[in-house]
């Protein structure tokens, strides 16, 4: 009898666990979109996004290392377990496609020696599909990514001072060409 009522209890408390995430994930689908679609083009896309970005980025609002009125609220009340949580959750969505342009051939090649002088595949990895705690930015929406891009020449986002120090190196419309690659991929 004390198994069942232990297994009863456990089974109910797995269910609200559950349920609580599925809340939790329904706020942010609020922006992000609940298909993995976000509402605004300057919003990030996180369905299928890579899991320990997620939960660093996360963990980096939640901080104030890394800014964001938006989702100061939204990470206030969370803790480890929520943004581990919810980061395994959106990881395991998939990613979305944007209808974005490709871009030119020759911005194309431009960001390719860009990108090779700079090192942008040793962290974002080919195809910059990202792995671990590194974004995955390809098919990324191309205002985001100019946006962040830009965030971190300014010294606006500065939760990865490598990324600042880096991106002060490139023009506002080098960053641009890149945004519109890495987006059309």
């Amino acid at each position: 009898m004390r198994i069942g009522l232990a297994l009863a209890l456990a089974l109910g408390a797995t269910a609200a666990a559950a349920d609580d995430l599925a809340d939790k994930a329904a706020v942010c689908a609020a922006c992000h979109g609940e298909q993995g679609t976000p509402i605004e083009k300057n919003i990030p896309i996180i369905w299928g996004q890579n899991e320990g970005y997620i939960y660093v980025e996360l963990r980096d609002m939640k901080k104030g290392v890394r800014h964001n009125e938006k989702m100061a609220n939204v990470v206030a009340d969370l803790d480890r377990a929520d943004m581990l949580a919810l980061a395994a959750w959106f990881a395991a969505k998939p990613w979305p496609t944007l209808p974005q342009p490709r871009a030119s051939k020759s911005e194309a090649d431009h960001f390719a020696e860009m990108a090779r002088s700079a090192g942008c595949p040793g962290c974002h990895q080919d195809g910059y599909k990202g792995a671990g705690t590194q974004p995955k930015i390809a098919g990324q929406s191309v205002d985001y990514l100019e946006k962040t891009l830009l965030d971190f020449r300014a010294h606006v986002r500065g939760n990865n001072p490598w990324m600042t120090d880096l991106m002060q190196t490139y023009s506002p419309e080098d960053l641009a060409a890149m945004a519109r690659v890495l987006g059309g991929m």
